[in-house]
């Protein structure tokens, strides 16, 4: 169709939904040729409960990857249909026990030879085509089960934006960003403290002339994310990484990660051992990011910041 030629594989559901309407109504008439009063819809219900035993709404729903609601449907249109008999013997009173009636008992036996009939038909198909459509879509049922297509579009989008992000060192002009980046997330959760006021007000003199750094993360050329990395004076860390902040706005686009990536490639260039970092477990992102750059927790180790409780550790240096 010269539709999709010109979508391309963005219009995959669409062409889909076309495949399948053609292949259902195709089916339909299947039914009526070996004059069988059918609707394709109930085949899958149909098939488990053709195996003789009894079920609930819920074990058919999970053995056919159905909604509840779309299985109730369907039950409710086959015993209207006289195929299935609902409320079953069960130990259970409360459990809603469904199989197939007489007359859905007899149907199966004479659906038996219609989907021999069906099977040598797709299998001539296969034979006949490039590609075996059948292998491929459990591949990608497989494939799609662990990720998602959503999944791989935001990957997708993340990998695209990304490219619209540069990390650069700081600049005085960037002072004002540095500052305002991290009240602003500072603020949203906990109080500024003190120890926050030496770094925000005076990068310069607190980070870098003692030997650290602070990245800047640019989005089209804005600076929207910061962090640092902090010349420490203690006996297990050199350095630490400090005063992460990336603007909500902006949030999404991996920039966390970036300036993460950032300061401990910067700690590894400085020939640093560990690297270490304090936070709180409010923030759940933050954590999770830590926990993605390799960090892990530790314990026992006295802080400045109220805010602070969780701390943790990046070994550098094997």
């Amino acid at each position: 169709m010269d539709l999709f030629k010109k979508t391309g594989k963005m219009a995959l559901g669409s062409r889909l939904r076309l495949f399948t309407t053609r292949i259902t109504d195709d089916a339909a008439k299947i039914y009526d040729w070996y004059h069988i009063d059918f609707t394709p819809k109930w085949f899958p219900v149909f098939f488990i409960l053709a195996e003789d035993v009894p079920k609930t709404i819920t074990e058919l729903a999970n053995e056919i990857g159905h909604s509840q609601p779309s299985v109730s449907k369907i039950i409710k249109e086959m015993i209207g249909a006289g195929l299935v008999n609902e409320n079953q013997t069960s130990t259970d009173k409360r459990r809603n026990v469904v199989a197939l009636s007489d007359k859905g008992r007899e149907m199966s036996e004479r659906l038996v030879l219609q989907c021999a009939d069906v099977d040598a038909a797709i299998d001539g198909v296969i034979s006949e085509a490039h590609h075996n459509l059948w292998e491929a879509l459990e591949e990608w049922e497989y494939l799609l089960d662990h990720k998602s297509l959503l999944k791989r579009v935001q990957e997708q989008r993340k990998l695209r934006e990304r490219k619209d992000v540069e990390i650069v060192e700081y600049q005085e002009k960037y002072q004002g960003a540095f500052k305002s980046l991290n009240e602003e997330w500072i603020s949203t959760y906990f109080e500024i403290e003190e120890a926050d006021r030496k770094a925000l007000d005076n990068p310069k003199s607190y980070i870098l002339d003692k030997g650290g750094k602070i990245f800047v993360a640019l989005y089209k050329n804005e600076p929207v994310g910061v962090c640092s990395l902090i010349k420490m004076d203690d006996a297990n860390y050199e350095y630490e990484l400090a005063k992460m902040a990336v603007s909500p706005a902006i949030q999404g686009k991996s920039i966390g990660w970036l300036l993460g990536l950032a300061v401990v490639n910067a700690a590894k260039e400085l020939g640093a051992s560990k690297l270490y970092l304090e936070s709180n477990t409010e923030l759940k992102p933050a954590i999770n990011l830590y926990h993605k750059l390799g960090f892990k927790k530790i314990v026992n180790r006295s802080t400045p910041y109220a805010r602070c409780n969780i701390q943790m550790e990046l070994t550098l240096i094997n």
